[in-house]
Parts: C-alpha cells; structure tokens; sequence
C-alpha cells in the first residue's frame, strides 16, 4: 500500500479534488456485463439460521421504509465514551450505564489495602471523581496489602500518598482528598460513600444521614480483618434496580400457538428456552393469530425446555398460520433497604458463600461487632498472639450474643473467634483484593442500577488458608518488615515459604497483572531462592488500559509480560522476576524443559483460552504441579484448584462446545443478527484476506502455484482459481473510481441480486418433499434492497468497500470521499446491470453440509481454462504487481473495518427482517470480544491467592480447598470442595490420573514387558505417538526383544530427542491374566 497520511476520521487523503471518473479499466467489465448471479461464488464460512418475515422490502425507491440505526460517515462513535478504552466494560454495561458511572462522585474513606482496591476499581471503571478520605499515615504494616505504597511512603498522609498513582489508571477521572475529619455534611457531595475503616458508632451516625437524604446517598461498609471479612449496603429505602442480572432478554422462535384456554405456545427446538415461570414476554411477527401482536406483556407458567402456556384465552382469536418471536420483558426492581442502625440487629437473611458454612455469618455478625466494641474500649486491636486479648474478645462476643433477641447463636466456636482476634489488625492483599472486587461492583450498582445490589449483609472467611500445624505465639510477632500483616497470621515459617517459592505465571492480562501485584504485596518469590517466571508473548493495547492496571498509556506497543514485570518490581524492590514473550506450547518446550517444570512450586494460570489452559494443565499433570485456575466472564467469574493427587485435573471436566449455526443457515437462511454477522466477517475475510493473500501466492510462482491446483484438482482449487481470476481480471481496480464501482455492485450482488435468486428458486410458497412450506421457522423469507443514495447507511457500505478494497490495491484514497454529496455522485456514474434469476441454481439447504462448494466431473477441464486465462492475465499486469491483504483489526475505529462489517451485516439484516444492531454490538459480536471488567478479575485473583497459601504451606486436605463460582451481578458466591480423581484398582494397586510410571537406566523393551508382568500386567502394545513400537501379535516384533527403547523410538518411530530431552514417554495397553483391559499410567522411559 502506498505511503499516506492519515484524515482525522480516519481515511488517507491526497491532495483536494473531484473525482476521477477513468476512462476504460478493468472493473468497467462489471458495469457492462450481467451481474453476479445469486450462486455466484464466495467464501462465506459464517453461521445463520432464519425466522419467517412478510415484512416485505418494496423493489423501489421506498426501500429504505424500514428503518435502520445510521452509520454515520467516518468512525461514527459516541462522543462521550471513548470507545477504544471501554468496549470490555461497554460489553458488561452497556453505554447508558457507562453515561451514569461517569456521573458519579465517590468517597472511599480508608485507604488501607481494602480502600485502595476499591479506589483502583473505581478509577479504572471511569466514575466522574473519587475523592480519598484518610486521617492517618502509612506505616510499613500497610505494605503488606497496599500496592499504592511504597517504603518512602511511610510517614505521609494516606489518602495524599496515593493520589498521583491512582491518577495514573485514569485521566478522565478526578481524585481528590480529604485529610481531615469528615462531616456527615460533606456526604451530600457524592452519589456513594465506601468506609472501610470506621467505628460503628461513626457509621451509624453517618447511614442515618445517607438514609434519610434527598435523594438517598448509596452507603457501604467493608471491613477486611485477617481471613475475615464483611460488607454492608444501604442504598435507601427505595431503590429502582433497572436491570437485575445484565442478561440479554431471552427469546424463541414461534412454531406454534393452540386456540385454547390457558394457550399452549410451542417453540422451534432449535434452542431450548430459558424462561422461567411469571417471566413476562411479549410476541411479535406472528402470522394469523395477530391479536397477541399487541406489544402487551403476557405472563408465562409451565415453562419447558420447548414450550410454556400463557394465561390468556385464545379460543376465539384467529388460527396461527406461521412466524412468531416471543421475547422476555424485563421488568425493573425496587428494594428496600434497612438503615445500618436497625439492620445491626435485624439483619434479616445473610448471603451465603459456603454452604459448609452456612451457621458462620451469624457468628461473623457478631465477630465484628464485638471487635468494634474491643477497639473503642482499649483504643487498639487485639495482639496476634495474645491469649488474653482473645479471651476479652471472646467474652465481649459472647456478651452480644446473650444480649441478642433476635438470632442469637445457639453456639460459639470460640477456636474460630480466637483466629478472628489475632488476624483482627492485618489487612491481608488477598482478602483485600477480593472484597476490593465485591464491593467496587456494589458502587457501580448503586450510581446506575445495573445488576441486584447485596442485601445487605455478606460475611466470609477463609480460615482453612491457616497452615495445618497450630501456630506457636513467637512466630506471629512483627519483624518490621513489610510482611508484618500477614506475617501476624500466618507466622514467619510460611513468610518464608512464600518468599522461597518458584512461581510460573501463564499470561499478562487483566488476570496476569491482579496476580503479579497480589504476589509482589504477599511476598510470593521475594526472598533468595525464589523465583516468578512470567510468560505472554501479545503485546499492550489501549482496550487493555480499563482493567489491566499495570499498564499505562505510554506502555502501548510494548510487551505486556515485560511491563508488567517491571511495575511489579516496583510494587516490591525484592521481587526475582523473569518476563519472558514466549507463548507456552508443544513448540517451546525447549525453553519451558523438563528442568523448568520439575523446579516449580505451583503454577498460576492467567490465560484467555481454554486449548492453552488445556497444555498447561497436560504439563502440571504430566509433572504433578498444582496448577491455580481461574477465569471472567463479565460478571461471572470461576477458580478451580488442581492440586496432585487430591483433585481432579482442569480438562478431566469440559463445558459442551458451543453450538455452531449450520453453514446453510449462515449462507442463505439467516434469523439473528449473530447469524448475519458471522456471514460479513466470513466475507470480509474472504474478500479483503484471503483472496488478496491466494493472489499474491499466484504471483510470487505461478507454476508452482498452478501446478499445485492441477494436483488437487477439486472443487476448492477450482474456486481459488476462480478467485484470482477474477480479482486479477474482471475486478481488478486501476483507480479509485473503480473502488467505488466494486463496492456499489457489491451491495447490489449481495443484497439484491442473491436474494432475488434465492426466492425465485424458492418462492415465498414454495414446500419441501414432505409438503411442509419451505419458509417455516425458523426461516425468514428475505426481500431484496434497492440501493438508495439518499439511505446513508448505504452510502456508508460503499464508502468503506471502496476505502478498504483500494488499501488492497494500494491505490491512494481522495479526500473527496468524505463528503457524502461527491461519494453519492461518484456511486450515481456506476453501471448496474439488471438482473435475471437462472434457473436450475443449486443452493445448500442440507444443515449437516460443511462446504458450499460443490464438486464437479468437468472440475480438470475448468481448471486447465482457468489456468490459462489466468497466465493470459498475469503478462498484462504492471511489473512487481502484489496486493496488500487486510488483517481484521476490531479495536481500531479509524480503519473502516467495522464499518463494513457492520454494513455487510445490516444490511442482510434488512434482508431478512432481522433488527439491527449498532458499530459497537457488531464489534463485540463480529471480534467476539470476551465482556470483561476489572472488579470480577480482582475478586477472582483474590480467591486464588487465599488458596495459594494453602499450597505452599503444604499438607492441607482436600477439604481444605474450595472450587468457586461467582456472579457479582445477582450477587452470587458459591464455593465447594474440589473434585477428586478417578481412582483406578488392580489387585493391591490403585492409581489416578496424577501416577505416571518411570523406568530409568536405559531400559530393553523385554525390560519394560517384565516390568509391567512384575506388577499382573500383560502388556499387548507398545506405542510412541502414533506409531507402534510393540504389538504381541506380531511375530516379528520379538526380535524387537532386546533393543533399547530408545532406539526403537528413533529407528522405527523416527522420533527427534533433542538434548535437554532426558525421557520419552510411551503408551502401554494392558490386561490382567483375565484378560480385562486395564488403563494404566502413561510410562516415562529415561534414558540418560
């Protein structure tokens, strides 16, 4: 492509000027000649399905009757929401909530660990201000959970200490400070206030104002005290929750409604509905029974996985003929919530995080308010260590709970109250981090209503991260190091575990920078013999910079493992940290070796995909290393612990695949936008990538490239030929002009003319063998469009194909192509031929079929033409002639690749009659882009973290360790013990997944078979990948006998053992002298 400038909207520009209609090139062949008919090839892939539709699209200059949201020209984003930073969070929230964060005045109040978590939260989701409140200063204890601080910190006010770098996550939002002692009058300045470290009698007198004011201030209180942890809201006693999970509105397609009275409804099994019993729903495009037509929304009962009925009598409303989409109605929420002063003794039902637990947050409820009381009576926290301090605290517990009325504890668990005393003074990272992540999202509840607020307490503990042997009172006391807190817990012996550790971090995302901090603030890696081997080998994009908080604007472009590293170190000088850009994988097992692996302590996964989760978690069970897994989805995130022998591997479980459109279905009969999305980003590739490339393969050696369809000599070489041919011939473009040619009889190929062929082939009446009508649900009968200069999303369709097939030919871009009125007139010059539909057109209606190509038995005699006329075609073309193929780039608003995309998909949407969606819904589809934000990835961290100290500590049970599930949208927390491993029994023998067998010193393959005989085995089969080293029935594979191993598997499996190799693995089929098949271990052979 030609060096150019870049426009502010985006496109290359020459200098001023008209534009220049050309004289003869090649594109003028299609203006003169018929149109591509609807079978005309192309390389769509994509995924569709159909609904019916009579909605019809008038064949004239009233096409544009059905209304779509317009493209405007150039990058047509939101003015206030800058798009390339937020379109992770925009996927959770959406662009109205977005407005109304960036509304929001906040107060944090406490910048401990917890406070700055929160404020970290806020600031990257771009609330309007945040305002800091501290009175106190840092102190070296703060450094085990704050990673704002540092030792020159120590002595400064908090809340000024940390402005400059919280200020750094985010320009557009204003942080302020506060440093004195707040008033409840300065509250009426915010939407929300967040104290993390106040007394009840203060928070009391500060709710109550909150309460009571017009309109009512969001309040939250958060406390992190050890292993324990609470939250409390208040958001007034009415609050309008607009949308209560964040979910898409369910819908189904119609295939039938009963004239009965309650009416049945039964839906296409395509999908299996997700309503659910009092859901309301509301029914559109049904054909016949147009009564229910109305937009009333209708009550549901009886809901199935296919059907549901609705309380509503249809006896005598007109039969249903055909059609029909139902749609769930969702319907806004109002709370009432109990001030903090009435809620502290009625606190009505708690939400729970464990069911093993489900008798705790009483007891919690009453843990923290007796440690208020401790505080305000002796001015200090209790000691760690202190068995006098506990006994006070468990006596002023034990006091509340007597003087209770209402649900008092029938039992106090005084060994749990003891732990909650001695960790009451230490604000640990992990706990802090995730209650960071929980209440961050309890803010953004209370500034939009966007997802069920916490009602209204929630208590959690992770006694079980405790080590296993008891704690001795000397090893809890301070050593004036950074790690006091949680030395204060845990004791120095695991302090020391955890400096001492090698660590392998996989990822350098969002997950990858939480952890590198949490790690850094624990000390995880710090000491001497530890080490933090980091790995991601992508690269830091903007749209990173609203949740991955180690990187900063300047950082763009540069290796995110590399960065991150480096802030990290910064967070903690003591940090032994290596980043590395290699992507782990089969091919770099050469720098991740045996000696890698087998040095590791644990490995942390932070990973996007799940094949990589699935390598790393082959490499942890293939070297028995625990291996910490967690993901986000949005709201929702998960942690699955993997430990040796105790629990069950990450792939031992897999989520279903998910469900792929029909090819078909995609191509022809679409019926969701997703549908007609994954159809333009088949055919953007296809156009714009792939045939490009398929040229320049031609170009680079046409003999070698024509000989290689020749060979293959089948219909894909046929098309790929036709491809080049036609891009290098009848659609080559010489000019601008003839840019804007193309992309005009595009639209008018694929949006007319196909559809046109479509319905003549099959007409709106049309049945299949069986006598069913062919256009039932879920198909959709489409209409064709009439281009129309004056619908600007027509004129923008054409805009971005011509702006994007000229990058291709590396042909400059005028300046004239922004304005509309000169791109019109430039379109207006285009020839269109008319269109006649062919008959005998064959159009893929079999969902199972997986290409739309079909093969021919004259595929060799078009191929040799092709050939020809391409080698005819190529001796015309200029000197050094290449093509720039387009890479599809989602996040870059200024390439017009969305734009086209997005048109593409529109317009087929009008079609079908299929609604359409916006720039921004197609980018989150089309670039299936993972909805992310930073509060459920700090949540997630944070629950690894708490299970890490188990790990390293050693010796915990399975019990001991917890699986989660979280939804902070609902909210929802649901924790469990893992999964234990199949276990597998022969004779005095059992074995899981974990055992891998080893035999050293070289061994014979009669070595391994007596072996194995040794132990009842009768092996029948000996296999290196997938060639057979050994099999009993073949005679000759005793001579085999006496030869190594690992000569066999060079010799006869050809294998490659490279040096730093010292194994190779083989796979053994056995039997018992039964003869019952026995899965064994995989078997390790060493050979040096």
């Amino acid at each position: 492509m030609l060096p150019r400038k870049r426009a502010a909207g985006g496109e290359a520009v020459v200098e001023e000027g008209e534009p220049d209609f050309a004289a003869e090139s090649p594109i003028k062949k299609l203006c003169s000649s018929a149109a591509t008919t609807g079978n005309s090839k192309s390389s769509d892939n994509s995924n569709n399905n159909t609904i019916d539709n009579k909605e019809e699209i008038k064949n004239n200059t009233s096409a544009t009757d059905v209304k779509s949201p317009i493209m405007p020209l150039g990058n047509g984003r939101s003015p206030d929401i800058d798009e390339d930073l937020h379109s992770r969070q925009l996927a959770v929230y959406g662009r109205e909530t977005m407005r109304r964060l960036f509304a929001s005045n906040i107060l944090v109040s406490g910048i401990q660990g917890l406070g700055a978590e929160i404020a970290k939260n806020l600031v990257l989701a771009g609330v309007k201000s945040v305002t800091l409140h501290d009175e106190g200063v840092v102190e070296l204890w703060d450094l085990s959970s704050n990673f704002i601080f540092s030792e020159d910190d120590v002595g400064k006010n908090r809340a000024l200490a940390s402005v400059q770098k919280l200020q750094e996550l985010n320009n557009a939002v204003l942080i302020s400070t506060i440093t004195t002692e707040l008033t409840k009058e300065q509250l009426s300045n915010f939407q929300a206030v967040v104290f993390t470290d106040i007394s009840l009698e203060k928070a009391i007198e500060f709710n109550d104002y909150c309460h009571n004011h017009e309109p009512p201030i969001s309040f939250i209180k958060s406390e992190v005290r050890g292993l324990f942890g609470s939250v409390f809201c208040d958001f007034g006693p009415e609050f309008t929750v607009v949308d209560v999970d964040g979910e898409d509105p369910h819908t189904g397609i119609i295939a039938s409604i009963s004239n009965d009275n309650p009416a049945l409804v039964a839906c296409v099994d395509d999908e299996r509905l997700e309503f659910q019993d009092g859901d309301l729903v509301v029914f559109s495009e049904i054909h016949g029974m147009t009564e229910l037509n109305d937009g009333k929304p209708r009550k549901i009962k009886n809901a199935r996985p296919y059907s549901f009925t609705i309380e509503e009598d249809t006896t005598n409303y007109a039969s249903y003929e055909k059609g029909g989409i139902v749609t769930q109605v969702k319907q806004p929420k109002v709370l009432n919530f109990k001030p903090l002063r009435e809620a502290l003794e009625d606190p009505g039902d708690f939400l729970l995080s464990d069911f093993s637990k489900f008798d705790r947050p009483p007891l919690l409820h009453l843990a923290f308010r007796a440690l208020d009381k401790f505080t305000v009576e002796l001015g200090r926290f209790p000691i760690s260590g202190s068995e006098d301090d506990a006994k006070k605290f468990i006596s002023l517990v034990a006091s509340i709970n007597d003087s209770s009325t209402d649900g008092r504890c029938e039992e106090i668990d005084e060994k749990l109250l003891r732990h909650f005393a001695f960790g009451a003074r230490a604000v640990l990272n992990p706990m802090a981090a995730m209650f960071g992540g929980i209440v961050g999202q309890e803010v953004v509840k209370a500034c939009s209503g966007k997802f069920h607020p916490l009602l209204q307490f929630f208590y959690f503990d992770s006694v079980e991260s405790l080590p296993v042997e008891p704690l001795d009172p000397s090893d809890l006391k301070p050593l004036n190091s950074r790690y006091d807190a949680q030395i204060s817990v845990f004791g120095s012996k695991l302090q020391k575990k955890l400096e001492d550790s090698r660590v392998f971090v996989v990822g350098s995302g969002a997950l990858g920078c939480e952890f590198l901090k949490n790690l850094a603030l624990m000390g995880v890696c710090c000491g001497k013999q530890g080490k933090l081997t980091i790995t991601d080998d992508d690269v830091i994009e903007k749209s990173n910079l609203s949740r991955q908080f180690l990187f900063r604007d300047w950082n763009i472009g540069q290796a995110k493992s590399t960065v991150a590293a480096s802030a990290a170190a910064l967070i903690n000088p003591s940090l032994n940290i290596e980043a590395l850009q290699n992507r782990a994988s089969p091919e770099t097992e050469n720098i991740f070796d045996d000696t890698f692996w087998e040095n590791l302590n644990v490995v942390v996964n932070a990973l996007d995909n799940v094949n990589a989760r699935l390598y790393i978690d082959q490499r942890c069970l293939y070297f028995q290393k625990p291996l910490l897994e967690s993901g986000t989805l949005g709201a929702k995130c998960n942690t699955q612990m993997v430990i040796p022998h105790l629990t069950e591997n990450y792939g031992a479980s897999r989520d279903p695949p998910e469900k792929q459109a029909p090819m078909c279905t995609v191509h022809s009969f679409p019926h969701n936008i997703d549908h007609c999305l994954t159809w333009a980003r088949s055919e953007f590739e296809g156009l714009l990538e792939k045939t490009p490339a398929e040229v320049n393969a031609y170009l680079t050696n046409p003999s070698e490239y024509t000989s290689a369809m020749k060979n293959a000599g089948d219909a894909q070489a046929r098309d790929n030929l036709e491809r080049v041919l036609e891009c290098l011939d009848r659609e080559r473009c010489e000019n601008f002009q003839d840019c804007i040619s193309w992309a005009r009889l595009k639209f008018e190929d694929y949006f007319a003319n196909r559809v046109k062929q479509l319905t003549y082939t099959f007409p709106e009446d049309a049945t299949t063998s069986n006598g069913t009508p062919f256009w039932s649900a879920p198909k959709r009968f489409p209409r064709p469009l009439l281009y129309s200069a004056d619908d600007t999303s027509h004129l923008q369709f054409v805009m971005a194909g011509a702006i994007l097939r000229a990058e291709t030919f590396g042909i400059l871009i005028p300046d004239w192509v922004k304005s509309p009125k000169k791109l019109a007139d430039a379109v207006n010059k285009v020839i269109v031929a008319d269109f006649q539909p062919k008959k005998d057109v064959n159009i893929v209606t079999d969902e199972k079929a997986t290409s739309l190509s079909t093969a021919s038995i004259d595929d060799a005699a078009v191929i040799d033409e092709l050939i020809m006329k391409l080698d005819k075609c190529q001796k015309q073309l200029p000197p050094g002639f290449k093509m720039n193929p387009i890479h599809f780039e989602k996040d870059d608003d200024a390439n017009y690749h969305m734009d086209l995309i997005a048109g593409l998909a529109n317009m087929r949407a009008r079609n079908y009659g299929i609604p359409e969606v916006d720039k921004l819904k197609a980018k989150f589809i089309a670039g299936r882009i993972i909805p992310a934000i930073a509060t459920s990835t700090a949540m997630a961290t944070g629950l690894v973290c708490l299970e890490l100290y188990k790990v390293l500590d050693g010796g915990h049970r399975l019990e001991d360790y917890r699986n989660t599930f979280a939804n902070l949208a609902l909210p929802l927390f649901s924790m469990a013990e893992p999964v234990p491993p199949k276990v597998i029994k022969h004779q005095d023998m059992k074995w899981t997944v974990w055992d891998r067998w080893i035999l050293k010193d070289n061994p014979t393959l009669r070595d391994l078979l007596q072996w194995l005989k040794d132990k009842g085995l009768n092996a029948y089969s000996i296999s290196y990948g997938s060639c057979l080293l050994y099999n009993s029935m073949f005679p000759k594979h005793r001579e085999r006998m006496d030869k190594k191993l690992v000569d066999l598997a060079r010799d006869v499996a050809k294998a490659e053992l490279p040096p730093y190799r010292r194994h190779f693995d083989v796979v053994v089929a056995c039997e018992d002298d039964e003869d019952n098949d026995i899965d064994i271990p995989q078997i390790s052979i060493y050979f040096r």
